[in-house]
């Protein structure tokens, strides 16, 4: 399987009136391949988000590289952009438009090709079960029909790489699980995804591997089995638990 991401000690550091130096991301390695569904599992605060958001080329690293589809975020980052699908908490929709404008939209800024947008669309829409409104304004939808658009907005350009941060945050758990779902059948695609979360059952629901992170820094890598091996523990908590108390790698 190819190698669709390679993140080679990626560092964050920002500059605190208070604090000085704040180290957000410390020097973090890690791969995923197409067709696998990486994890990056910490806290609130652990810099899954800061991470998330250098390899989106949303910002740049203090030092380290990545490779994204073989382009590097700094040096070619159009390039990347056109190769992903971002999906985070935060990800606003235009209010005025409706998610059909949003997806005709954000498919033509990423170059998919016009003859076959159209279609495109109403099979997202159709996926995602929007029919009932696709033609209304963003502004009048529920939290859980927003999230619903702003993931169908983060594929329309049927990119290789998917990356989610904290997706299901906020979401019902029928809407929470239909995304899951969806991510699993990602992987089925050969898509390469990688999904961050704190909620431990996401994690050992559709990780193929998983990266555990606290406070800036990566403690372990490796399948459940594998980080089952390493610490002694069988549930996901209790080994995110060992790694954190006993200092995970160094």
């Amino acid at each position: 399987m190819a190698q669709m991401i390679a993140a080679d000690r990626l560092k964050k550091i920002y500059v605190d009136a208070k604090r000085g130096d704040v180290v957000a991301v410390d020097a973090i390695s890690f791969d995923c391949v197409e067709g696998e569904i990486f994890g990056i599992l910490g806290p609130n605060g652990a810099g899954k988000t800061t991470a998330l958001r250098m390899l989106a080329t949303i910002l740049a690293p203090t030092s380290g590289s990545a490779l994204l589809n073989g382009y590097d975020i700094v040096r070619e980052p159009e390039k990347v952009r056109g190769s992903i699908g971002y999906l985070s908490g935060e990800t606003g929709l235009y209010a005025r438009l409706t998610p059909r404008e949003i997806l005709r939209y954000f498919g033509l800024l990423n170059r998919y090709p016009k003859d076959t947008l159209e279609e495109r669309i109403h099979n997202l829409v159709t996926l995602f079960d929007m029919h009932e409104f696709a033609d209304v304004r963003c502004e009048k939808l529920s939290t859980g029909m927003r999230q619903k658009v702003s993931i169908a907005r983060a594929v329309v350009h049927d990119p290789p790489i998917l990356i989610f941060d904290e997706p299901t945050a906020g979401l019902d758990i029928l809407v929470a699980d239909a995304l899951l779902t969806y991510i699993e059948e990602c992987r089925g695609q050969g898509k390469c995804v990688v999904f961050s979360t704190h909620v431990m059952s996401e994690a050992e629901r559709i990780c193929d591997r998983i990266a555990v992170i606290h406070r800036g820094r990566i403690l372990a890598v490796g399948s459940l089995d594998e980080l089952r091996a390493r610490t002694g523990q069988r549930f996901l908590e209790k080994i995110f638990l060992s790694l954190v108390r006993g200092g995970g790698e160094g």
